[in-house]
Formats: C-alpha cells, sequence, structure tokens
C-alpha cells in the first residue's frame, strides 16, 4: 500500500491557494473599509460583508481539502490524520456559522479554536518513527507543532491587545493550510527513495 495517495498532493496542494486566493479576493471585493493588518479572516466572511460569498467557498474548500488529504495520507499515524480531518471538519463548521456584521460570535470563536488546536497538533499526532519520511519524523513534526502553537499564541496576543491580529492570523492560517502540502510531498519523495540518507550515513 502507498504511503500517500497521488490525489492528495492535489488536494493539500490546492489548501494553501484557495485560502489565500480566497481571503484576497474577498478583501479586495470588500474595499478600503477592510484592514487586512488589524481585521480577521472572519470579517470578510460575516453576514453583508461584499466579499463573503467568496470567503465561505474558500472556507468550504479549505476544509474539504484537508479531509481529502487525511483520507489518502496513509504514512501518517492515525491519531494525526484524525485531527487533520478534524481541523477540515472545523473550517467547513466556521464556514457554516459566520460572524454577525458587528460583534462577535461565541460558537464561531469556539469552533475556529478548536480548528486552529487540532490544525496544530495534527503534525505532533501524524509523528512515524525514524525511518518515516522526514515530515513526519518526531523533530520535525515537534517544530512545526511548535512553530504553529507560537503563533496562535501571537494572535490572540495581537487580538486582546487590538493589533496586528490580521497579519498573526494569515501567517498561522498558511503555515496550518501550507504543512499538509509539505507533509505528502515528503512522503512521495521517501516513497520514490529520494529523502534517504546518503549511503555509509545514518539518520
Amino acid at each position: 500500500m502507498p504511503l500517500v495517495t497521488r490525489w492528495a498532493l492535489l488536494s493539500s496542494g490546492c489548501a494553501p491557494v484557495l485560502l489565500i486566493g480566497g481571503w484576497t479576493t474577498a478583501a479586495s471585493l470588500e474595499g478600503p473599509a477592510y484592514d487586512p493588518v488589524t481585521q480577521t479572516i472572519s470579517v470578510l466572511a460575516a453576514y453583508g460583508s461584499a466579499g463573503s460569498w467568496v470567503m465561505t467557498v474558500a472556507l468550504l474548500a479549505l476544509g474539504a481539502c484537508h479531509l481529502l488529504t487525511a483520507w489518502g495520507l496513509r504514512a501518517a499515524a492515525t491519531a494525526g490524520r484524525v485531527a487533520l480531518a478534524g481541523g477540515g471538519v472545523a473550517a467547513l463548521v466556521v464556514a457554516l456559522l459566520p460572524v454577525p456584521s458587528s460583534g462577535g460570535s461565541l460558537r464561531h470563536g469556539s469552533v475556529a479554536a478548536v480548528g486552529f488546536a487540532l490544525l496544530a497538533l495534527w503534525p505532533l499526532l501524524a509523528t512515524g518513527g525514524g525511518a518515516a519520511p522526514w515530515a513526519l519524523r518526531p523533530a520535525v513534526s515537534a517544530a512545526a507543532t511548535a512553530l504553529m502553537l507560537v503563533g496562535a499564541v501571537w494572535f490572540l496576543v495581537e487580538t486582546h491587545r487590538q493589533g496586528a491580529a490580521g497579519v498573526a492570523e494569515r501567517v498561522v492560517t498558511t503555515l496550518q493550510s501550507l504543512w499538509p502540502f509539505v507533509v505528502v510531498t515528503s512522503c512521495l519523495r521517501h516513497a520514490a527513495g529520494g529523502d534517504e540518507p546518503p549511503a555509509g550515513r545514518t539518520g
């Protein structure tokens, strides 16, 4: 059985493209009233926003991509695949529970927080042994999770101080949407013998 299905390369590669393309297009439709530095992605999908339909479609597509990638990523540990799929479900629910045009939404915020946590933890939960593809090895997986958790803390701090929350959120979500593609690529290279250590070396 292959480490990963070939179509998982497409689903994982489309995830960051759809997310970034979605918020870029939605922000352009919103115009100068939207500040991407201080305002979050959720504002773009809020009721009444000019680009809400674009951002909603992008989030739905992102969730579907994560679900498909989790299904095809056989090299990852089951716990990691479940966490990645859970992050995909969270993206779908977030899209279906947009924030109101003014104020916040406890349901939206709670689901988004769960999604952030699952997508930050899945690299560590998906880890394999020393012979695993490099992106699934313990040290690399732990570093990816740590980086995403630090980014999430940065986002919370910026939100609390009403600072650059939009920038922080975009950095974290970009990392989280891109990492499945890195893992899938690593698995494909491993299967082809492209990330094996040179002869005479180990580790």
